[in-house]
């Protein structure tokens, strides 16, 4: 029987072979679609992602017969921990061949993890902060993949719940054809909420104007779900790192912003032309060609990609939706877009789902993360 060896991610050689690993184990499937390498480059470089200010971690890789054969990582939020009061190690960065004796070596590494910081739960896959990739997918394994949505096998999640980890959080996505024309109902109502709470849209000449709203989108993040009890308030230094990661892909035409009659930002919503097929075409690199096919793929696209919106809580459930929405059919209107896929949107929270319900939304994936108790005196898979 083949021996199954665990070690620390500690060299550059090692964090390159954490990060392409998914992309060979991936590499015949065409759903996959591998990130960019100096973007998980930079997921765990202090001077890139500010989430590191506040956070511990640590990541392995499995070998077996001398070939790597899985991955994870182990991280604890620290002000997660403190402001919350969350005591929960997050695992990620999971991806491991179809052998439960591999997945049952990295998860002990989370076990051990908690055991050794005095945590009392695990929970993943999940990142750093909640603003990053989570889920694991259950349903939807023949769907191309999006940008911000992580990729895995059928058999992961089997094995999780073999080895008895228990559902935490599920959250479903959707797939809806864009309507050629808008209907009636959506029109009408929204020049009615316009008027009625004195609210625009902002028009954007180019890229360069959105950038003044970077930080009163994330603002008012922190004011759309700061009653969620999970949810922790994002820092300067986040906002910069995501404003730093993701602003080369926007497209001012794919942004929507309100305001109010003080010219106060009341909500946002961002979308973006689906990179998938982009991005598998550049096979994790920018160069020589990434670069073209990602902005091709800016230029033409049948697909786009909901990735978030924020409402202000005094004006929730009081109709901004039918402007948000009629003003990306616009914009995707000029652009051709036929297809629209949403971002991963919490099982309960209706207040979002709503946005598709006239458009005969289909829920084409879900994926959940998985969570254990942890004492002391937990035992380790064996």
């Amino acid at each position: 029987m083949s021996v199954i060896t665990i070690f620390e991610v500690k060299t550059a050689n090692d964090l390159k072979n954490f990060i392409k690993f998914p992309m060979e184990l991936y590499k015949s499937n065409e759903n996959y679609v591998p990130p960019l390498i100096k973007d998980e480059e930079h997921i765990w470089s202090p001077k890139e992602n500010a989430a590191l200010n506040f956070s511990e971690f640590k990541r392995y890789l499995a070998l077996k017969d001398q070939k790597i054969v899985g991955r994870i990582a182990v991280m604890i939020n620290h002000k997660e921990v403190e402001d919350l009061g969350i005591s929960k190690v997050r695992f990620g960065w999971l991806d491991f061949i179809d052998d439960i004796e591999v997945t049952k070596a990295l998860l002990n590494k989370a076990i051990e993890f908690a055991q050794q910081k005095e945590m009392t739960k695990i929970e993943g896959p999940m990142g750093f902060t909640n603003l990053d990739k989570a889920g694991m997918l259950t349903m939807g394994f023949d769907r191309l993949a999006t940008m911000i949505g992580l990729y895995n096998h059928s058999y992961y999640p089997e094995h999780l719940e073999k080895l008895g980890l228990k559902k935490e959080k599920e959250w479903v996505e959707y797939e809806l054809d864009f309507p050629e024309i808008l209907s009636d109902k959506i029109l009408k109502f929204s020049s009615l909420i316009s008027e009625k709470y004195k609210l625009r849209v902002l028009e954007f000449n180019n890229k360069q104007e959105i950038l003044p709203y970077v930080f009163p989108m994330f603002k008012l993040l922190d004011e759309t779900y700061k009653t969620l009890s999970t949810y922790t308030p994002i820092t300067d230094e986040q906002i910069q790192t995501y404003k730093d990661k993701y602003f080369n892909f926007i497209d001012k035409d794919y942004i929507v912003c309100i305001v109010d009659e003080h010219d106060e930002l009341v909500s946002f919503a961002i979308t973006m032309p689906s990179y998938s097929k982009a991005l598998q075409k550049a096979n994790g690199k920018l160069l020589p060609f990434g670069w073209y096919h990602l902005i091709q793929a800016g230029k033409k696209n049948l697909r786009a990609n909901f990735y978030l919106i924020g409402i202000h809580p005094d004006y929730q459930r009081r109709g901004v939706t039918s402007l948000i929405f009629k003003e990306i059919w616009r914009n995707f209107s000029k652009k051709g877009i036929k297809l629209l896929e949403t971002n991963p949107e919490l099982e309960e929270n209706k207040s979002v789902q709503v946005l598709w319900q006239d458009y005969n939304p289909v829920n084409h994936k879900r994926r959940r993360t998985y969570a254990m108790d942890v004492s002391p005196q937990t035992p380790l898979f064996s």
